[in-house]
């Protein structure tokens, strides 16, 4: 099992250069371009230690770039993220966040805490050679795969416990 958190500790900006580096690496072996956006979108995505909405990310871009953005140009940049895999989805907080392993497909398994919206992914070779299974006996195709189980973080806990 691959654990990956996100919102702690904030990778370091070595990290998220060498993150942002491999994505550009990928994009070039996939034949797809990696625009200076889709690259800032990412970067913003890293750096925010949480999942971020479309709309937090439009912000924190403006910020960044010192300009207004419309919201399309994002959520283009976010599809593409998305379809390369570099992004993951979290549906029931309407939120992105960045892929702890883009380099391969797999399935996003996401703990979320309640209390902080922190997020971490794992990734779980078994049980998504159950997803397979199912899947194939189904008939069914699996586009994206993205496990969300929401509940409270160890840092909440501690401090649910040391206010008690």
């Amino acid at each position: 099992m691959i654990v990956s958190a996100f919102a702690r500790p904030i990778p370091e900006n070595g990290v998220i250069a060498s993150n942002l580096h491999a994505a550009e690496l990928a994009c070039q072996r996939r034949g797809v371009q990696f625009t200076p956006m889709r690259c800032a979108v990412l970067e913003v995505l890293w750096q925010a230690g949480q999942p971020l909405g479309a709309y937090d990310v439009i912000r924190a871009l403006e910020a960044k770039l010192g300009r207004r953005l419309t919201p399309p140009t994002v959520y283009r940049a976010l599809e593409f993220l998305l379809d390369q895999r570099f992004v993951a989805r979290i549906e029931s907080m309407s939120a992105f966040v960045p892929c702890a392993h883009p380099d391969h497909e797999h399935a996003c398994v996401f703990f979320i805490c309640q209390t902080c919206r922190s997020s971490a992914e794992i990734e779980n070779a078994g049980m998504e050679a159950l997803f397979k299974r199912d899947a194939a006996s189904l008939g069914f195709r699996i586009g994206r795969q993205v496990v969300e189980l929401q509940g409270t973080c160890a840092s909440c806990q501690s401090a649910e416990v040391a206010t008690v």
